[in-house]
């Protein structure tokens, strides 16, 4: 499938436009602009007002004026490298245009003695007398309309001026082809929206500065047909994901009613609510693709296992898989007492099975003795093979790509999808990465997990914190001490919790104090894991790595150094932690003083609430979209309009408008169908078109 031909003018090279040559054309390739397309999507971030006015007289100065003049008297530089100055009067008054490095035979030849023209420069005062340096623009009256009222000013690079982007411009939008609309028409009438054209000559050409907002109904309609084209392009994988026969997996109650039986409480309305949403999707004939987000001690774990014991009451087995061994194992620990309340076959295969061991857990496997499988990406490996696969549960999705659960996917041909996180997303970014997959939300914690008291302490107080650490360790209790994200480099940040760790151990004890970091083999860090987890040490100092579903119930305490160098949601994860077990818990946020007003108010969110949502949506307001998912986070796209931030509404209306539409017209064959097509080429949405093409 080609690109259609009413869009090649907007695919064509960059030398074609007015006033790019092919030096502009390859410095507008470091800003990403490749074609005319390119360059239409650059809006202007802000606007000069360049109205005509009488006079300079009683203007605010600085100020950026337009005015006609009467050209005067030349008074040339006296010295190499001085001024040029040249009188100039207008209706009112008189003041002074100023050259450095003047040329008096061109300033002659526009600037003639006694002609009129229009200036248009920033105004300032010198020594008392208005001064236009080096003014913007010098124009014959009769050219005056050529200065735009209200100028765009358009994000540059070096080598690339504002009149060069002004001039490319226009010769793009000159070149817009009238395209057949894409939005649902009543949604365009309710918006009041322009139609695609219209709305990108209004936002090449603002009139006052309320036209450059990203609220402006031409800003708004262009920032939908981005949101609009991702979505589609997520829709499309969706269907494709589903066009896949899935196997019906009906659950008959009567693994799960022997877990429920000897849970110690009744699960909350959100895991009862997510339950059923999974079982619904499994005993449906397409495959289910589903996140469950989870805030931190929702009690993610109850739902998985429930979720695996549909597919084994099926009469299948199901995989659950972790980013590490560590984690694999916890999820071993912590399925096995249901799976002995259920009475199903619970085993692990991670990298570390060898050999004849290693044999028999798959020959177990191919047999289907082994019901339920934990493991790590080892589980994706040719040799593993599953007697029925009917259920795959990924954990922690932002390790783990789209394309890996594709993968895992195929081992079960028709493996039901269950992807678990435990990072409270806002809903506009889950929008944005899992948009192709339903969502179901655990927002309630499940009785009995205790509040986790959080302070903010200063890092002058070290010494009463540490002395804190001691007495709760005479208690039998333990605590995480996390080291800060010194810099990017990990030698700094290993120095630093070194040092740390070497202080707590020459004021705690020799064989008290334990360390994990990143750059440790996985053996020592497994083994520094599991003295913490057996209670040989008291304090676990480490760098990050323990973010993610380490659990000890035993920790009481967690500290986090320089927590005003992390990011709320990872300050969120950390704090979680502690809280585990059925002691009251704290969390001790140390800042280096004086934290920024910023730094105290992200910090005081935390102290004030323990909903993961509630912090998530803060982070984005505070941090921004970009910031927030960092470089890492390679699933959510980069929009050159649409702001993730204020337009997240117009996301969710996308998802269910994209959706909508390939619910009616799967092929996209109508008339809406091929215009939503040539959207998605025009939005270089590639990804979206191989499905098409290939569907």
């Amino acid at each position: 499938m080609s690109r259609p031909e009413i869009l090649f003018p907007l695919f064509a090279d960059l030398e074609t436009l007015d006033g790019i040559g092919p030096k502009t054309a390859k410095t507008l390739g470091v800003m990403d602009i490749a074609a005319p397309r390119d360059l239409l999507f650059t809006l202007p971030h802000t606007g000069v007002d360049r109205a005509l006015r009488d006079t300079v007289e009683g203007a605010a100065l600085p100020s950026t004026l337009t005015v006609k003049v009467k050209v005067g008297a030349h008074n040339p530089a006296r010295n190499r490298g001085g001024a040029y100055r040249i009188h100039v009067e207008d209706a009112q008054t008189s003041f002074q245009l100023v050259f450095f490095h003047g040329r008096s035979d061109y300033l002659n030849k526009v600037l003639p003695t006694g002609s009129e023209r229009v200036v248009s420069g920033k105004v300032e005062l010198f020594d008392g007398i208005a001064n236009m340096v080096h003014p913007d623009h010098i124009l014959p009256v009769e050219d005056a309309d050529d200065i735009p009222p209200y100028e765009p000013v358009y994000p540059l690079t070096a080598g690339v001026t504002q009149k060069t982007m002004f001039k490319a411009t226009r010769s793009a939008l000159a070149r817009l082809p009238a395209l057949e609309e894409w939005i649902d028409a009543a949604q365009r009438d309710r918006a009041k929206w322009p139609d695609f054209a219209t709305a990108m000559a209004q936002a090449h050409a603002p009139l006052a500065s309320g036209d450059l907002a990203a609220t402006s109904p031409a800003r708004t309609r262009l920032a939908y047909d981005e949101l609009m084209a991702h979505q589609l392009t997520l829709a499309l994988a969706r269907a494709s994901e589903r066009a896949v026969r899935g196997r019906r997996s009906v659950g008959t109650q009567r693994l799960q009613a022997r877990v429920r039986a000897a849970l110690p409480y009744a699960p909350t309305n959100a895991q009862e609510r997510a339950i059923t949403e999974i079982g619904a999707d499994m005993a449906a004939p397409d495959r289910m693709n589903r996140l469950l987000q989870g805030d931190v001690g929702a009690g993610k774990t109850l739902v998985a296992f429930m979720a695996l014991l549909i597919a084994v009451e099926a009469g299948g087995q199901g995989v659950m898989m972790a980013p590490t061994e560590i984690l694999a194992r916890q999820h071993l620990e912590s399925l096995q007492p249901l799976a002995e309340d259920a009475g199903v076959v619970l085993e692990i295969l991670t990298g570390r099975d060898k050999g004849g061991e290693r044999r028999a857990k798959l020959a177990a496997l191919a047999r289907g003795d082994i019901q339920v499988l934990v493991g790590t990406h080892a589980v994706f490996q040719a040799d593993v093979v599953f007697h029925d696969l009917r259920l795959a549960i990924v954990d922690e999705q932002h390790r783990f790509g789209v394309r890996q659960r594709l993968e895992l996917g195929k081992k079960g041909g028709a493996a039901d999808v269950l992807v678990m996180t435990a990072t409270p997303i806002p809903r506009s970014l889950a929008l944005a990465q899992y948009g192709d997959m339903d969502v179901s939300i655990l927002d309630e914690k499940p009785p009995g997990r205790k509040p986790i008291k959080t302070a903010l302490v200063s890092t002058g107080r070290m010494d009463e914190v540490v002395e804190r650490l001691r007495a709760v360790m005479d208690e039998g209790r333990q605590c995480y001490w996390v080291c800060p994200l010194v810099e990017e480099s990990e030698s700094v940040d290993l120095t630093a919790a070194e040092e740390r760790f070497k202080r707590l151990r020459a004021v705690l004890g020799e064989g008290r104090v334990g360390l994990v970091h990143g750059q440790m083999p996985s053996a020592e860090k497994d083994a520094a894991m599991a003295r913490f987890q057996a209670g040989e040490t008291g304090v676990l100092v480490a760098t990050t790595v323990i973010e993610v579903g380490v659990n000890v119930p035993n920790a009481t305490i967690m500290v986090i150094e320089r927590a005003e160098t992390f990011g709320l949601a990872q300050l969120h994860q950390l704090r979680g932690r502690v809280g585990r077990g059925d002691a009251a818990s704290t969390c001790l946020l140390m800042y280096q003083a004086p934290l920024s007003e910023t730094g105290q108010k992200r910090l005081e969110v935390l102290r004030e609430t323990e909903d993961g949502f509630r912090i998530a949506e803060t982070d984005l307001q505070m941090r921004g979209y970009g910031d927030l998912i960092g470089t890492a986070q390679s699933g959510v796209p980069r929009f050159r309009i649409a702001d993730m931030e204020r337009q997240g509404a117009l996301m969710e209306v996308a998802q269910s408008d994209a959706r909508a539409l390939l619910h009616e017209d799967p092929a996209l064959q109508s008339p809406r169908g091929q215009a939503a097509r040539v959207l998605l080429w025009l939005m270089r949405q590639d990804e979206a078109i191989r499905l098409i093409s290939v569907g």
